[in-house]
C-alpha cells in the first residue's frame, strides 16, 4: 500500500535485469526501504547482480520467473506478485532490439521482437490494469521509446513495436483514470545501457540514472508522459514535420 506521503511499499519490475527498470526501482528506494519483485527469465545471467544491486539500495528483493513470450504463464506471474499484498508500482521494462538491418529480413527474428516488445507488454498490461483497478490505486510505468514517435527506416521493426506499446499504455492510462490507477509512459532517446553498447552515441544521450530521476519525479507530479531527456520532445516534433521524401535522406 502506498503510504500517507505517497511512497510505494512494493514495486514489481517486469524485465528483472533491465538496467533502466533497476535504476527506477533504486531511485524509489532512496525514499525508504521497500520490497522489490524482479520478474525475469530464470536463466538470466544478470539475475544475481540485479538482486545484489537492489539489496545494496536497501530493498528486500525476490525473483519471479517470467518469460515475456510465454503468454499463458503471465496470469500466474501476476498472481505471485500480488500473493502477499498489493503492488504499488509496476514497471514494464523488458524488450529486445536485434540487429535491425537483419531483423526485417528474418521472419523469426521479427516475430520474436514483436512478441517480446509489443504482445508481451500488452499481455502484462491488461493483467496489471485489472489488478490495480480492483485495488483502486497503483502506478504503471511503461518504457516506450522516441523510436516509436516517428518510425525510421534504420530500425523500423523495433520502432514499430514501441509505437504499438506507446499507444496501448497511453490509452490504458485513459481507461484506468476513473478507477484510481495511473500510467506513466516514458519515451527515452538513447540511454547508456547494454542495449546501446556498440552503437554510436547520439546527441542528448543520457544515463539510466537520469531516466530514473525523471521517472520518479513524474510519478510524484502525476504525469502521464515524459521524454528523457525532456529536450528530445522538441527534436521529435521537428522530425515529425519533415516530409517523407526528405526524411528518408536523413542519416538517422
Amino acid at each position: 500500500m502506498i503510504n500517507a506521503v505517497g511512497t510505494p511499499q512494493k514495486i514489481l519490475v517486469l524485465g528483472g535485469s533491465s538496467e533502466i527498470g533497476l535504476a527506477i526501482a533504486a531511485e524509489f528506494c532512496k525514499q525508504q526501504p521497500m520490497t522489490v519483485l524482479l520478474a525475469g527469465l530464470p536463466t538470466d545471467p544478470a539475475r544475481a547482480a540485479s538482486i545484489a544491486a537492489l539489496e545494496a539500495a536497501g530493498a528486500s528483493v525476490r525473483w519471479l520467473d517470467f518469460d515475456a513470450t510465454a503468454f499463458d504463464t503471465h496470469p500466474a506471474v501476476i498472481d505471485a506478485a500480488w500473493a502477499d499484498g498489493d503492488v504499488d508500482v509496476a514497471i514494464v521494462a523488458f524488450g529486445i532490439m536485434g540487429e535491425q538491418d537483419k531483423v526485417w529480413q528474418d521472419q523469426r527474428s521479427a516475430v520474436l521482437e514483436a512478441q517480446v516488445n509489443y504482445t508481451g507488454a500488452v499481455s502484462v498490461g491488461v493483467l496489471l490494469g485489472q489488478r490495480m483497478k480492483d485495488q483502486g490505486f497503483g502506478q504503471i510505468i511503461a518504457m516506450s521509446s522516441a523510436a516509436g514517435e516517428r518510425v525510421r527506416r534504420s530500425n523500423f521493426v523495433y520502432g514499430s513495436t514501441k509505437a504499438g506499446l506507446d499507444g496501448f499504455y497511453r490509452n490504458l492510462g485513459e481507461a484506468l483514470a476513473e478507477y484510481g490507477p495511473r500510467v506513466l509512459v516514458i519515451r527515452p532517446g538513447q540511454v547508456r545501457t547494454r542495449m546501446s553498447a556498440g552503437v554510436k552515441e547520439a546527441p542528448l544521450t543520457v544515463d539510466k540514472e537520469e531516466v530514473a530521476r525523471l521517472a520518479v519525479d513524474a510519478v510524484a507530479k502525476k504525469k502521464s508522459l515524459i521524454w528523457a531527456p525532456p529536450a528530445f520532445q522538441w527534436v521529435m516534433v521537428a522530425l515529425k514535420l519533415i516530409p517523407q521524401p526528405i526524411f528518408r535522406k536523413l542519416p538517422i
